[in-house]
Protein backbone atom coordinates (compact mmCIF):
# COMPACT_ATOMS: atom_id res chain seq x y z
CA UNK A 1 0.00 0.00 0.00
CA UNK A 2 1.07 3.52 -0.75
CA UNK A 3 1.35 5.93 1.59
CA UNK A 4 -1.33 8.69 1.62
CA UNK A 5 -3.33 5.92 -0.18
CA UNK A 6 -6.03 4.94 2.00
CA UNK A 7 -6.68 5.54 5.84
CA UNK A 8 -9.16 3.19 7.93
CA UNK A 9 -10.77 5.43 9.92
CA UNK A 10 -10.89 5.47 14.16
CA UNK A 11 -12.14 6.89 17.05
CA UNK A 12 -9.22 5.96 19.74
CA UNK A 13 -6.17 4.41 18.90
CA UNK A 14 -4.18 2.99 21.57
CA UNK A 15 -0.51 2.09 21.09
CA UNK A 16 0.65 -0.46 23.42
CA UNK A 17 -1.13 -3.68 25.10
CA UNK A 18 0.43 -3.82 28.68
CA UNK A 19 -1.44 -2.93 31.80
CA UNK A 20 -2.06 0.53 31.24
CA UNK A 21 -2.91 0.43 27.62
CA UNK A 22 -5.12 -2.79 28.16
CA UNK A 23 -7.26 -1.16 31.13
CA UNK A 24 -7.05 1.99 29.56
CA UNK A 25 -8.66 0.24 26.36
CA UNK A 26 -11.48 -1.71 27.93
CA UNK A 27 -12.35 1.64 30.19
CA UNK A 28 -12.64 3.38 27.20
CA UNK A 29 -15.35 0.56 25.91
CA UNK A 30 -17.24 0.28 28.69
CA UNK A 31 -17.47 4.05 28.41
CA UNK A 32 -19.22 3.98 25.09
CA UNK A 33 -16.13 4.21 22.59
CA UNK A 34 -14.85 2.63 19.71
CA UNK A 35 -11.57 1.13 20.50
CA UNK A 36 -8.12 0.06 18.38
CA UNK A 37 -5.47 -1.41 20.48
CA UNK A 38 -2.22 -2.09 18.62
CA UNK A 39 0.60 -4.44 20.13
CA UNK A 40 3.69 -5.06 18.28
CA UNK A 41 4.56 -8.29 20.60
CA UNK A 42 1.99 -10.19 23.45
CA UNK A 43 -0.63 -8.38 24.83
CA UNK A 44 0.04 -7.86 28.87
CA UNK A 45 3.36 -5.79 27.49
CA UNK A 46 6.25 -6.54 29.83
CA UNK A 47 4.67 -6.39 32.75
CA UNK A 48 2.68 -9.53 32.37
CA UNK A 49 5.16 -11.16 30.10
CA UNK A 50 9.30 -10.23 31.32
CA UNK A 51 8.41 -8.13 34.41
CA UNK A 52 5.47 -7.96 37.12
CA UNK A 53 4.65 -11.51 36.97
CA UNK A 54 8.03 -13.54 36.30
CA UNK A 55 8.99 -11.62 39.22
CA UNK A 56 6.59 -12.20 41.13
CA UNK A 57 6.15 -16.02 40.41
CA UNK A 58 9.93 -16.47 41.46
CA UNK A 59 9.13 -14.79 44.83
CA UNK A 60 6.64 -16.28 45.76
CA UNK A 61 7.73 -19.55 45.25
CA UNK A 62 11.47 -18.60 47.46
CA UNK A 63 8.74 -17.71 49.85
CA UNK A 64 7.51 -21.04 49.93
CA UNK A 65 10.34 -22.86 49.97
CA UNK A 66 11.59 -20.85 52.75
CA UNK A 67 8.74 -21.57 54.54
CA UNK A 68 8.70 -24.95 54.73
CA UNK A 69 11.62 -25.02 57.74
CA UNK A 70 8.50 -23.32 59.51
CA UNK A 71 5.73 -26.21 58.07
CA UNK A 72 8.09 -28.77 59.46
CA UNK A 73 8.23 -27.36 63.19
CA UNK A 74 4.35 -27.28 62.62
CA UNK A 75 4.05 -30.87 61.74
CA UNK A 76 4.01 -30.94 58.17
CA UNK A 77 7.15 -32.87 57.34
CA UNK A 78 9.00 -33.99 54.32
CA UNK A 79 11.62 -35.85 53.87
CA UNK A 80 13.58 -33.37 51.97
CA UNK A 81 13.02 -30.34 49.59
CA UNK A 82 15.09 -28.73 46.65
CA UNK A 83 14.45 -26.08 44.43
CA UNK A 84 13.67 -27.07 41.09
CA UNK A 85 14.18 -24.26 38.34
CA UNK A 86 13.54 -25.77 35.09
CA UNK A 87 9.67 -26.76 36.71
CA UNK A 88 9.11 -22.93 38.22
CA UNK A 89 9.73 -22.25 34.29
CA UNK A 90 7.57 -24.67 33.45
CA UNK A 91 4.99 -23.06 36.10
CA UNK A 92 5.43 -19.37 35.17
CA UNK A 93 4.87 -19.96 31.12
CA UNK A 94 1.70 -21.91 32.21
CA UNK A 95 0.84 -18.66 34.21
CA UNK A 96 2.07 -16.30 31.58
CA UNK A 97 -0.38 -17.99 28.99
CA UNK A 98 -3.76 -18.22 31.65
CA UNK A 99 -3.17 -14.70 32.34
CA UNK A 100 -2.52 -13.55 28.39
CA UNK A 101 -5.73 -15.52 27.58
CA UNK A 102 -7.49 -14.06 30.10
CA UNK A 103 -6.81 -10.27 28.81
CA UNK A 104 -7.23 -11.15 25.47
CA UNK A 105 -10.93 -12.57 26.38
CA UNK A 106 -11.72 -9.57 28.09
CA UNK A 107 -11.01 -7.62 25.36
CA UNK A 108 -12.76 -9.58 22.95
CA UNK A 109 -15.74 -9.19 25.29
CA UNK A 110 -15.23 -5.81 25.28
CA UNK A 111 -15.34 -5.56 21.82
CA UNK A 112 -11.59 -4.30 20.97
CA UNK A 113 -9.61 -4.29 17.98
CA UNK A 114 -6.64 -5.84 18.46
CA UNK A 115 -3.80 -5.13 15.68
CA UNK A 116 -0.77 -6.65 16.05
CA UNK A 117 2.51 -4.38 14.45
CA UNK A 118 4.55 -1.71 14.87
CA UNK A 119 2.96 2.18 15.29
CA UNK A 120 4.76 5.40 14.54
CA UNK A 121 2.93 8.71 13.82
CA UNK A 122 2.76 10.04 10.32
CA UNK A 123 0.74 12.86 11.39
CA UNK A 124 -1.30 14.55 14.06
CA UNK A 125 -4.35 12.46 13.06
CA UNK A 126 -2.44 9.29 10.94
CA UNK A 127 -0.86 6.33 12.54
CA UNK A 128 0.84 3.56 10.36
CA UNK A 129 1.01 0.51 11.03
CA UNK A 130 3.65 -2.00 10.13
CA UNK A 131 3.21 -6.50 10.40
CA UNK A 132 5.96 -7.85 8.46
CA UNK A 133 4.82 -6.85 4.68
CA UNK A 134 1.77 -5.90 5.43
CA UNK A 135 1.35 -1.91 5.83
CA UNK A 136 -1.79 0.40 6.87
CA UNK A 137 -2.54 3.76 7.99
CA UNK A 138 -5.23 4.43 9.92
CA UNK A 139 -6.60 8.06 10.99
CA UNK A 140 -7.72 8.50 14.54
CA UNK A 141 -9.69 11.16 16.30
CA UNK A 142 -7.78 10.32 20.08
CA UNK A 143 -4.83 8.00 20.68
CA UNK A 144 -2.72 7.10 23.83
CA UNK A 145 0.56 6.37 23.61
CA UNK A 146 1.34 3.16 26.46
CA UNK A 147 4.43 1.64 24.83
CA UNK A 148 6.52 1.17 28.26
CA UNK A 149 10.06 1.27 28.31
CA UNK A 150 13.74 -0.96 28.12
CA UNK A 151 16.31 -1.36 30.56
CA UNK A 152 19.15 0.26 29.75
CA UNK A 153 22.48 -1.25 31.23
CA UNK A 154 25.34 1.17 33.14
CA UNK A 155 28.16 2.04 30.66
CA UNK A 156 30.90 -0.68 30.93
CA UNK A 157 28.61 -3.62 31.60
CA UNK A 158 27.30 -6.22 28.30
CA UNK A 159 24.58 -7.70 29.15
CA UNK A 160 24.54 -11.06 27.77
CA UNK A 161 20.91 -12.35 28.99
CA UNK A 162 22.84 -15.44 30.46
CA UNK A 163 25.13 -14.77 32.88
CA UNK A 164 24.83 -11.39 33.49
CA UNK A 165 21.83 -10.48 33.24
CA UNK A 166 18.63 -8.00 33.80
CA UNK A 167 15.05 -7.90 34.89
CA UNK A 168 13.84 -9.30 31.57
CA UNK A 169 15.82 -12.36 31.76
CA UNK A 170 16.90 -13.31 35.56
CA UNK A 171 13.50 -15.24 35.53
CA UNK A 172 14.52 -17.35 32.68
CA UNK A 173 17.21 -18.89 34.38
CA UNK A 174 16.78 -22.81 34.31
CA UNK A 175 19.30 -23.45 37.45
CA UNK A 176 19.83 -21.95 40.22
CA UNK A 177 23.16 -19.80 40.44
CA UNK A 178 25.81 -20.93 42.92
CA UNK A 179 26.49 -16.95 43.83
CA UNK A 180 25.07 -13.85 42.33
CA UNK A 181 26.05 -10.52 42.54
CA UNK A 182 23.15 -8.21 42.38
CA UNK A 183 23.54 -4.35 41.51
CA UNK A 184 21.40 -1.89 42.65
CA UNK A 185 19.29 -0.17 45.65
CA UNK A 186 15.49 -0.43 44.41
CA UNK A 187 12.91 -2.67 44.92
CA UNK A 188 13.71 -5.14 41.65
CA UNK A 189 17.30 -5.41 42.92
CA UNK A 190 16.06 -6.37 46.83
CA UNK A 191 13.74 -8.89 45.04
CA UNK A 192 16.17 -10.97 43.25
CA UNK A 193 18.51 -10.61 46.40
CA UNK A 194 16.07 -12.06 49.18
CA UNK A 195 14.73 -14.53 46.42
CA UNK A 196 17.68 -16.25 45.35
CA UNK A 197 19.25 -16.19 48.81
CA UNK A 198 16.38 -18.03 49.76
CA UNK A 199 16.83 -20.86 46.99
CA UNK A 200 19.90 -21.62 48.03
CA UNK A 201 22.26 -18.35 46.09
CA UNK A 202 24.94 -17.04 48.06
CA UNK A 203 24.02 -13.39 47.59
CA UNK A 204 26.20 -10.12 47.59
CA UNK A 205 24.13 -7.04 47.03
CA UNK A 206 26.30 -4.03 45.29
CA UNK A 207 24.49 -0.45 46.19
CA UNK A 208 25.74 2.85 44.84
CA UNK A 209 24.68 4.88 47.70
CA UNK A 210 24.69 4.67 50.96
CA UNK A 211 21.11 3.72 52.15
CA UNK A 212 18.12 1.99 50.97
CA UNK A 213 15.29 4.32 49.32
CA UNK A 214 13.17 3.79 52.62
CA UNK A 215 12.07 5.49 55.76
CA UNK A 216 14.69 5.25 58.40
CA UNK A 217 13.11 2.96 60.68
CA UNK A 218 12.65 0.51 57.55
CA UNK A 219 16.01 0.33 56.73
CA UNK A 220 17.35 -0.31 60.12
CA UNK A 221 15.10 -3.50 59.94
CA UNK A 222 15.74 -4.62 56.20
CA UNK A 223 19.29 -4.16 57.39
CA UNK A 224 18.79 -6.29 60.08
CA UNK A 225 17.40 -8.96 57.96
CA UNK A 226 19.76 -9.10 55.16
CA UNK A 227 22.53 -10.02 57.63
CA UNK A 228 20.52 -12.69 59.45
CA UNK A 229 20.08 -14.26 56.12
CA UNK A 230 23.64 -14.19 55.31
CA UNK A 231 23.67 -11.60 52.40
CA UNK A 232 26.63 -9.30 51.99
CA UNK A 233 25.87 -5.94 51.19
CA UNK A 234 28.56 -3.28 50.14
CA UNK A 235 27.42 0.27 49.71
CA UNK A 236 28.68 3.59 48.34
CA UNK A 237 30.12 0.86 45.50
CA UNK A 238 29.89 1.05 41.83
CA UNK A 239 30.53 -1.76 39.29
CA UNK A 240 32.95 -0.49 36.39
CA UNK A 241 33.60 -3.47 34.18
CA UNK A 242 31.69 -7.16 34.26
CA UNK A 243 32.89 -9.90 31.93
CA UNK A 244 32.18 -13.50 31.67
CA UNK A 245 35.14 -16.24 30.86
CA UNK A 246 35.54 -19.42 31.51
CA UNK A 247 32.26 -20.29 33.78
CA UNK A 248 32.92 -17.21 35.79
CA UNK A 249 31.81 -13.45 35.82
CA UNK A 250 34.67 -10.87 36.51
CA UNK A 251 33.38 -8.26 38.43
CA UNK A 252 35.44 -5.07 38.86
CA UNK A 253 34.33 -2.89 42.11
CA UNK A 254 35.08 0.56 42.80
CA UNK A 255 34.68 2.21 46.24
CA UNK A 256 35.36 5.65 47.52
CA UNK A 257 38.53 4.02 48.74
CA UNK A 258 39.52 1.00 47.00
CA UNK A 259 39.25 -0.91 42.93
CA UNK A 260 38.72 -4.59 43.78
CA UNK A 261 38.15 -7.81 41.84
CA UNK A 262 35.25 -10.11 42.69
CA UNK A 263 33.58 -13.35 40.88
CA UNK A 264 30.44 -15.02 40.64
CA UNK A 265 28.56 -17.16 38.85
CA UNK A 266 25.68 -14.85 37.99
CA UNK A 267 25.86 -10.76 37.86
CA UNK A 268 22.17 -9.02 37.90
CA UNK A 269 22.03 -5.53 36.92
CA UNK A 270 19.05 -3.95 37.70
CA UNK A 271 19.17 -1.17 34.91
CA UNK A 272 17.52 1.77 34.78
CA UNK A 273 14.63 2.37 31.82
CA UNK A 274 14.66 4.19 28.85
CA UNK A 275 10.95 5.01 27.28
CA UNK A 276 10.43 3.16 24.22
CA UNK A 277 9.91 6.27 21.93
CA UNK A 278 12.73 6.37 19.82
CA UNK A 279 10.40 4.82 16.47
CA UNK A 280 7.05 6.59 17.18
CA UNK A 281 7.67 9.48 15.02
CA UNK A 282 6.26 11.61 17.81
CA UNK A 283 9.45 14.25 17.19
CA UNK A 284 7.81 14.77 13.93
CA UNK A 285 4.64 15.72 15.18
CA UNK A 286 5.74 18.25 18.09
CA UNK A 287 4.61 16.09 20.68
CA UNK A 288 6.97 17.48 23.92
CA UNK A 289 9.69 15.42 25.27
CA UNK A 290 11.92 16.01 28.66
CA UNK A 291 15.75 15.71 27.97
CA UNK A 292 15.72 12.15 29.37
CA UNK A 293 12.84 11.30 26.51
CA UNK A 294 10.00 10.97 28.44
CA UNK A 295 6.75 11.99 27.02
CA UNK A 296 5.51 15.70 29.13
CA UNK A 297 1.92 14.97 30.27
CA UNK A 298 -0.21 17.38 32.29
CA UNK A 299 -2.86 15.61 35.31
CA UNK A 300 -5.34 14.67 32.67
CA UNK A 301 -2.31 12.80 31.03
CA UNK A 302 -2.87 14.73 27.88
CA UNK A 303 0.46 15.51 25.64
CA UNK A 304 1.65 18.79 24.42
CA UNK A 305 -1.27 18.06 21.44
CA UNK A 306 -4.26 17.90 23.15
CA UNK A 307 -6.05 14.77 21.34
CA UNK A 308 -2.70 12.51 21.97
CA UNK A 309 -2.30 11.22 25.46
CA UNK A 310 0.59 9.10 26.92
CA UNK A 311 0.48 6.88 30.13
CA UNK A 312 3.03 4.97 31.61
CA UNK A 313 6.39 4.35 31.43
CA UNK A 314 6.66 6.83 28.91
CA UNK A 315 5.79 9.31 31.07
CA UNK A 316 7.86 11.20 34.13
CA UNK A 317 7.74 8.76 37.18
CA UNK A 318 7.77 5.63 38.88
CA UNK A 319 7.82 2.50 36.41
CA UNK A 320 4.82 0.66 38.19
CA UNK A 321 1.89 -1.15 37.10
CA UNK A 322 -0.39 0.83 39.52
CA UNK A 323 0.70 4.19 37.37
CA UNK A 324 0.05 2.46 34.06
CA UNK A 325 -3.19 1.62 35.23
CA UNK A 326 -4.51 4.50 36.89
CA UNK A 327 -3.38 6.98 34.15
CA UNK A 328 -4.77 4.51 31.44
CA UNK A 329 -8.64 4.65 32.65
CA UNK A 330 -8.06 8.65 33.43
CA UNK A 331 -7.27 9.05 29.79
CA UNK A 332 -10.00 6.62 28.89
CA UNK A 333 -12.66 8.94 30.93
CA UNK A 334 -11.13 12.13 29.98
CA UNK A 335 -11.62 11.10 26.18
CA UNK A 336 -15.05 10.02 27.06
CA UNK A 337 -16.29 13.57 28.53
CA UNK A 338 -15.88 13.01 32.23
CA UNK A 339 -13.37 15.12 34.50
CA UNK A 340 -10.61 12.42 36.29
CA UNK A 341 -7.29 13.24 37.27
CA UNK A 342 -4.23 11.23 37.53
CA UNK A 343 -2.87 11.87 41.15
CA UNK A 344 -0.01 9.22 42.04
CA UNK A 345 0.96 11.68 45.54
CA UNK A 346 -0.16 8.42 47.36
CA UNK A 347 0.95 5.70 44.93
CA UNK A 348 1.56 2.79 46.99
CA UNK A 349 5.37 1.56 46.76
CA UNK A 350 5.42 -2.55 47.04
CA UNK A 351 8.63 -4.69 47.43
CA UNK A 352 8.03 -8.79 47.59
CA UNK A 353 11.03 -9.57 50.03
CA UNK A 354 11.21 -11.61 52.80
CA UNK A 355 9.41 -10.09 54.52
CA UNK A 356 7.33 -7.69 52.33
CA UNK A 357 8.01 -3.96 52.21
CA UNK A 358 5.30 -0.87 51.03
CA UNK A 359 4.87 1.98 51.89
CA UNK A 360 2.74 5.55 50.81
CA UNK A 361 3.08 8.99 51.89
CA UNK A 362 6.17 10.65 53.76
CA UNK A 363 8.65 9.21 55.04
CA UNK A 364 9.37 10.61 58.94
CA UNK A 365 12.49 12.93 56.93
CA UNK A 366 10.13 14.22 53.92
CA UNK A 367 7.54 15.13 56.33
CA UNK A 368 10.10 17.06 58.47
CA UNK A 369 11.91 18.86 55.26
CA UNK A 370 8.07 19.44 54.12
CA UNK A 371 7.85 21.60 57.27
CA UNK A 372 5.51 19.54 59.57
CA UNK A 373 5.60 19.36 63.33
CA UNK A 374 5.75 15.25 63.14
CA UNK A 375 4.50 12.23 65.42
CA UNK A 376 5.26 8.60 64.76
CA UNK A 377 5.55 5.72 66.43
CA UNK A 378 5.55 1.60 65.29
CA UNK A 379 4.39 -1.52 66.12
CA UNK A 380 6.92 -4.44 65.85
CA UNK A 381 5.40 -7.42 64.40
CA UNK A 382 7.21 -9.66 67.05
CA UNK A 383 3.98 -8.51 69.51
CA UNK A 384 1.71 -9.60 66.75
CA UNK A 385 -0.68 -12.85 67.65
CA UNK A 386 -1.07 -13.48 64.16
CA UNK A 387 2.34 -13.10 63.40
CA UNK A 388 3.64 -14.91 65.86
CA UNK A 389 0.76 -18.15 64.44
CA UNK A 390 2.31 -17.79 60.93
CA UNK A 391 5.96 -18.00 62.22
CA UNK A 392 6.72 -14.61 60.69
CA UNK A 393 7.56 -12.06 63.40
CA UNK A 394 9.89 -10.05 61.76
CA UNK A 395 9.25 -6.85 61.10
CA UNK A 396 7.31 -3.42 61.87
CA UNK A 397 4.41 -1.01 60.86
CA UNK A 398 5.36 2.71 61.21
CA UNK A 399 3.10 5.73 60.71
CA UNK A 400 3.74 9.39 60.23
CA UNK A 401 2.00 12.29 61.47
CA UNK A 402 0.73 15.87 61.99
CA UNK A 403 1.54 16.70 65.27
CA UNK A 404 -0.60 19.78 65.29
CA UNK A 405 -3.63 18.49 63.71
CA UNK A 406 -3.09 14.69 64.01
CA UNK A 407 -3.20 14.28 60.42
CA UNK A 408 -1.90 11.45 58.66
CA UNK A 409 1.05 11.55 56.40
CA UNK A 410 2.75 8.43 55.58
CA UNK A 411 2.19 4.73 56.23
CA UNK A 412 5.75 2.42 56.23
CA UNK A 413 5.16 -1.59 56.96
CA UNK A 414 8.09 -4.25 56.21
CA UNK A 415 6.67 -7.58 57.38
CA UNK A 416 4.36 -10.42 56.20
CA UNK A 417 1.41 -9.20 54.83
CA UNK A 418 2.58 -5.87 54.15
CA UNK A 419 1.33 -5.41 50.25
CA UNK A 420 -2.43 -5.96 51.20
CA UNK A 421 -2.21 -3.46 54.02
CA UNK A 422 -1.23 -0.87 52.70
CA UNK A 423 -4.37 -0.33 50.80
CA UNK A 424 -5.49 0.78 54.58
CA UNK A 425 -2.85 3.08 54.56
CA UNK A 426 -3.40 4.62 51.40
CA UNK A 427 -7.31 4.82 51.47
CA UNK A 428 -6.75 6.60 54.51
CA UNK A 429 -4.25 8.59 53.01
CA UNK A 430 -6.28 9.64 50.42
CA UNK A 431 -9.19 10.90 52.56
CA UNK A 432 -7.24 13.02 54.77
CA UNK A 433 -7.62 10.34 58.04
CA UNK A 434 -6.50 11.64 61.27
CA UNK A 435 -5.34 9.31 64.24
CA UNK A 436 -9.05 8.93 65.47
CA UNK A 437 -10.33 8.05 62.02
CA UNK A 438 -7.80 4.96 62.20
CA UNK A 439 -8.53 4.00 66.03
CA UNK A 440 -12.18 3.72 65.58
CA UNK A 441 -13.11 1.15 63.09
CA UNK A 442 -12.79 -2.74 64.69
CA UNK A 443 -10.15 -4.78 63.31
CA UNK A 444 -10.43 -8.74 63.08
CA UNK A 445 -8.27 -10.93 65.00
CA UNK A 446 -6.44 -12.46 65.30
CA UNK A 447 -4.46 -10.43 61.78
CA UNK A 448 -1.81 -8.47 60.95
CA UNK A 449 -4.10 -5.66 60.66
CA UNK A 450 -4.61 -5.19 64.26
CA UNK A 451 -0.54 -3.77 63.80
CA UNK A 452 -1.57 -0.53 62.20
CA UNK A 453 -4.13 -0.18 64.73
CA UNK A 454 -1.68 -0.54 67.80
CA UNK A 455 0.86 1.39 65.93
CA UNK A 456 -1.73 4.69 65.71
CA UNK A 457 -2.89 3.68 69.60
CA UNK A 458 1.59 3.93 70.44
CA UNK A 459 1.02 7.71 69.37
CA UNK A 460 -1.12 7.90 72.40
CA UNK A 461 0.70 5.38 74.40
CA UNK A 462 -2.27 3.22 74.12
CA UNK A 463 -1.06 0.05 72.36
CA UNK A 464 -1.93 -3.21 74.45
CA UNK A 465 0.78 -5.22 73.45
CA UNK A 466 3.63 -2.56 73.68
CA UNK A 467 5.18 -1.82 77.25
CA UNK A 468 4.75 0.81 78.78
CA UNK A 469 6.69 3.85 77.80
CA UNK A 470 8.16 5.56 80.74
CA UNK A 471 9.77 9.24 81.43
CA UNK A 472 6.95 10.33 78.76
CA UNK A 473 4.02 12.68 78.71
CA UNK A 474 1.01 11.13 80.37
CA UNK A 475 -1.24 9.07 78.44
CA UNK A 476 -2.95 11.08 76.23
CA UNK A 477 -6.92 10.78 75.31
Amino acid sequence: MVVGELAYERDLIIIGGGPGGYHAAIRAAQLGQSVTLIEKDKLGGVCLNKGCIPSKVLTHSADQFASLHHMNEMGIEMNSARFNMEKLQIYKSKTIQQLREGVQSLCKANKIEILQGSAFFLSEDKIGVENDDQYEIYRFKHAIIATGSTPIAPEGINVDQERILDSWSITDLQTVPEKLVVYGHDYIALEIAMSFNAIGSEVVLIMEQDDFMLDASVSRELKRILKKNEIKVRKNTSIVEAKYNDGQVTVILKSPTDIEEITCSHLFISCKNSPNTNDLGINRIGIETTGSGFITVNEECRTSKNHIFAIGDVTEGPNLAVKAIKQGKTAAEIIAGLRPEADIRFLPIVVHTRPQIAYAGLTEAEAINHGYSVETAQFPLSSNGYAAIQGKKEGLIKVVFDKNDHLLLGVHIIGNGAVELISTGVQSLEMAARDEDILFPLYPHPSINEGLLEAVEAIKNQAIHLPPVRNKESIKL
